[in-house]
């Protein structure tokens, strides 16, 4: 696992558009010590690659090595004119316990994904003592599944965990649930002052020991409980670092300018960077929000997937949150009890659209439905969909997930729209379990370049931006995002006339076309399509 390597003949992304003539990148202990013209080294001369010595930068991703680029014998990857682009950095992301799985990590790879950022939605493993841990793993159990060696510790010993022992980089957000679920349990009340300076002292050491930003999941518990006040305090811990808040806001769709509204509120407030996850909904009325707040100074990034269906746990898009979601054993127990009956029929017939639009993804004990709409396995049950959905999460202890059409106000266009904006990332929100997972996970960033560079606006260049150099910035991840000398070479090569995804709803689990080969650090970790068993994958801290 040297990092030393030739990557000949390819070509790249220039600012106005065009794709270079064919270069060589030498690859230097990790990092891209020279960029020249196709069989030249970087002294000017003839022939194999020259003796760059791979920048400065970061100490902790230079990988150890003995070999220099001019040395005879160092390897070659023959690009054959592909486009060669940074690694993707996947800005929302589910994988925190997945990326351990061999079939993650081929169908990241095969994407060009080469940095995760987790910790989303405001509930994941760190900072956590066991009770917290087995909380957030269990509330989450559907979405992050479990970790295979971290039982609960600090934000530092989970990044420990990714230390030379996967393929891909995992950067992490401080889960704003993690923390107030430390603080408060799953009490349904805003928090007191010193509850929210506990709060902060989490916050505060989560963020020492390498995470990159703050995440709140205000569609969730026990972050729905929270009021504006306590946001703003924690927003503006992170603010002071440069790190920015990321956030599942309170509303998406008909709701979604109302859920913008508060997170700059916040923003005004904290002076905190603000990223929105997932965005969704009527481009046109949140595009003239989002244009009008960085108009105003404020930094506003988002990130989108290219899907009308989203996934999640079936309890946030079925039960309303004056039930204790926060407990499972304690909601289990209401859904049975004959006094709430009325309540939750109340409930319940506001979501007669939703009923249709559900899907199961993931259903333990229950696998025969996973596939199958709601109405479908209803009608297998013979009892009412609201009975169906109350018997499937008491059943599950609320372990299932769903995938659901979003309403007609996420169309197509607006897909598109979003995507196409400058301050757009993407990010694929996959969740990797189940017997019926989304696709996303699997074709998110093929789908993306097959799309929008194949099919439509985008130039290379500007898929570089929105898949890998914003995502970077936007997170402090120092030296990567571009192919430039001194860069770590989290490197991918692009087939441009076959890169397309090839998941679909009813075989979610196929992987992408037209990458075959990707270098993380200049350690090949996907070659000729298939996984190398390489590890130079590790847990990411934002640059100071």
């Amino acid at each position: 696992m040297t990092g030393t390597v030739l990557v000949r003949g390819a070509r790249l992304p220039q600012p106005d558009g065009s794709l270079s003539e064919p270069l060589d990148l030498h690859v230097a202990r990790g990092r891209i010590a020279a960029i020249t013209r196709a069989g030249t080294r970087p002294d000017g001369g003839p022939g194999g690659p020259g003796t760059g010595d791979g920048g400065t930068g970061q100490d902790d991703v230079v990988l150890p090595d003995t070999g220099r680029p001019g040395d005879p014998g160092t390897p070659t990857l023959d690009a054959r004119g592909r486009v060669a682009l940074p690694g993707f950095v996947d800005a929302h992301t589910h994988a925190e316990a997945a990326v351990f799985d061999p079939e993650v990590q081929l169908a990241m790879l095969r994407q060009g994904i080469t940095t995760v950022v987790t910790g989303q939605d405001g509930v994941s493993f760190a900072p956590s003592d066991r009770l917290t841990y087995d909380w957030a793993s269990t509330y989450f159990a559907a979405i992050d599944g479990d970790h295979p060696v971290f039982a609960g510790g600090s934000v530092g010993d989970l990044l420990t965990t990714y230390h030379r022992t996967v393929p891909l980089n995992v950067a992490y957000l401080a889960p704003h649930g993690t923390l107030r679920y430390r603080v408060l349990g799953a009490a349904q009340r805003p928090a007191s002052d010193e509850e929210i300076a506990a709060m902060v002292r989490l916050l505060e050491q989560a963020l020492d020991d390498g995470a990159c930003g703050l995440s709140t999941g205000l569609e969730y518990v026990p972050a729905a409980y929270a009021d504006e006040r306590e946001l703003v305090a924690l927003a503006t811990v992170v603010a002071a670092r440069g790190l920015p808040h990321v956030s599942h806001m309170r509303g998406y769709e008909d709701r979604g300018t109302e859920g913008l509204a508060e997170l700059l509120r916040i923003a005004r407030a904290s002076g905190v960077a603000t990223h929105v996850s997932h965005l969704h909904g009527p481009a046109h009325d949140l595009l003239e929000r989002v244009g009008a707040a960085r108009a105003e100074g404020l930094d506003l990034t988002y990130d989108s997937y290219p899907y009308l269906r989203g996934c999640s746990i079936l309890s946030m898009v079925s039960l309303p949150t004056w039930l204790p979601l926060a407990d499972a054993a304690a909601t289990v127990a209401a859904l049975r009890d004959p006094a709430l009956a009325g309540r939750l029929s109340d409930h319940f017939a506001g979501l007669t659209d939703l009923w249709p639009r559900i899907t199961f993804a993931s259903v333990p004990g229950m696998e025969w439905a996973e596939g199958m709409t709601l109405p479908d396995v209803a009608a297998r049950l013979g009892r009412p969909a609201p009975d169906t959905v109350v018997e499937i999460l008491t059943t599950t202890a609320l372990r299932a997930s769903c995938v659901f059409a979003q309403p007609p106000t996420n169309s197509a266009e607006s897909v598109r729209a979003l995507a196409e904006y400058e301050g757009h990332l993407a990010g694929s929100d996959a969740i990797y379990l189940g017997g019926r997972p989304h696709p996303r996970g699997w074709g998110a960033f093929a789908r993306f370049l097959d799309e929008h560079v194949r099919r439509g606006s985008w130039t290379w260049w500007d898929a570089a931006q929105h898949l890998s150099a914003r995502a970077a910035r936007r997170f402090g991840l120092a030296g990567r995002g571009e192919l430039v000398p001194g860069a770590v070479a989290d490197l991918v090569l692009v087939d441009p006339g076959r890169v397309r995804d090839e998941a679909t709803y009813e075989r979610p689990r196929t992987t992408a076309s037209g990458i075959e080969d990707v270098l993380v650090a200049g350690v090949p970790v996907l070659a000729d399509g298939a996984l190398t068993g390489r590890t130079p994958g590790r847990g990411l801290r934002p640059a100071p």
